[in-house]
């Protein structure tokens, strides 16, 4: 179909006015946060379920590809229209359409913030526990997608964990509803199929989600080490010890640096590596359990351990952790996110075979990740 047919068409279903077919608007939206591009025919902004139904429909009958965009901020290359087509981008559809604290769900639209929904939902003294550092303006249209994780994934699970159901467009432009805001469901899990099939099974036009209550306490340490090895080494200790912290977070040297340099976390420069780890839940006994985690640490060799001694200071650490990969950026003009998950207790190992191929081959690898649960992200940077 000729492109400019194509617009028209379309526009006769949002309006002109929410449709992008300039050639900045088509490089704006040709990348994500990966490393692949490509280029869209046009840029379509539907403003509801109804919109999003009726441009699917048309796609399929006309053979047009369909890729679903929220801040393009995932590393997959999972909104990279690399076969042309449409790019439906679901700014509009931005609405948190229920908090309902009396049964612990809240329903948003795809184009929300995840932080937006956070930040309501603490006011009332709940949370949305998925955290990916990309919070301040990865979407939930995002997170179902690409089933995004986080730093406090290791206690409390993924995004699948915590949607309950969804209004969804299926390949042909039907609307079909999943799951809902009880927790069992009859039938199949389909939410469960759909949360991170990365748009090839649906786009998701309404969320329901599990909100929790704030934990009464939080604790949050810094472990200082002198080899990435031991702080590796730590982590399953911890876990083997019958600890699961809210989150367990792993910096190296390199990472460090950056940090430093952009945002002043407070990481000493000369460590080798640093673990953030923090505990949440009620107040009697997360004493003797921070006391037990710095026993611990001190018996695989950390120089240090110190405890956030203010709201303020752990929120200055947990910037430096969200604002790692950011900070890395100024190192080099490109770098290649790896994404792998081993046994904890095979990260001493598999950091030092890191290394090892870093020195082999010249290249320049920073590590910042989820230790807790084993997911690591070698970031390997490069000029071009």
């Amino acid at each position: 179909m000729e492109r400019e047919k194509m617009i028209e068409a379309l526009a006769q279903i949002v309006g002109k006015e929410n449709i992008l077919s300039s050639d900045t608007d088509l490089l704006l939206y040709g990348y994500d946060a990966s490393l692949f591009k490509g280029k869209p025919e046009c840029i379509v902004l539907p403003g509801s379920t109804e919109e999003v139904s009726k441009v699917v429909k048309f796609a399929h009958k006309e053979k047009i590809p369909v890729i679903a965009r929220g801040s393009g901020t995932n590393l997959s290359g999972g909104t990279v229209p690399t076969r042309g087509g449409i790019i439906l981008h679901f700014s509009r559809m931005n609405r948190i359409l229920e908090i309902d604290v009396d049964n612990q769900r809240a329903v948003v639209e795809p184009g929300v913030f995840t932080l937006v929904l956070k930040n309501q939902s603490a006011r009332q003294g709940f949370i949305y526990q998925p955290d990916p550092a990309s919070e301040k303006v990865s979407t939930f249209g995002g997170n179902f997608g690409e089933n995004s994780g986080g730093p406090h994934c290791l206690k409390y699970g993924v995004t699948t964990n915590h949607i309950l159901g969804a209004e969804v467009v299926v390949y042909d432009g039907k609307v079909i509803q999943v799951g809902g805001k009880s927790l069992d469901n009859p039938g199949y899990d389909l939410t469960g199929l759909l949360v991170g099939s990365e748009g090839t099974l649906g786009i998701a036009t309404k969320l329901i989600l599990r909100i929790m209550p704030k934990p009464e306490a939080v604790k949050t340490m810094l472990a200082i080490y002198n080899s990435l090895e031991d702080a590796g080494r730590t982590v399953s200790a911890i876990i083997a010890d019958g600890i699961i912290p809210a989150t367990l977070e792993m910096l190296d040297r390199l990472t460090i640096k950056a940090v430093e340099e952009s945002i002043h976390a407070g990481f000493p420069l000369d460590a080798e590596a640093v673990l953030l780890i923090e505990l949440d839940g009620m107040k009697d006994g997360m004493e003797r359990l921070a006391e037990r985690i710095m026993e611990i640490c001190k018996k695989n060799n950390a120089r240090e351990v110190k405890a956030a001694k203010s709201e303020e200071e752990r929120t200055q650490l947990w910037a430096g952790r969200k604002g790692a990969f950011g900070a890395i950026a100024r190192l080099r003009p490109n770098y290649l996110v790896c994404d792998g998950t081993v046994p904890r207790t095979k990260l001493p190992e598999v950091l030092t075979k890191v290394m090892e191929v870093g020195k082999k081959y010249d290249l320049v690898i920073a590590n910042v990740f989820h230790a807790g649960d084993g997911n690591l992200h070698p970031l390997i940077l490069f000029d071009e």
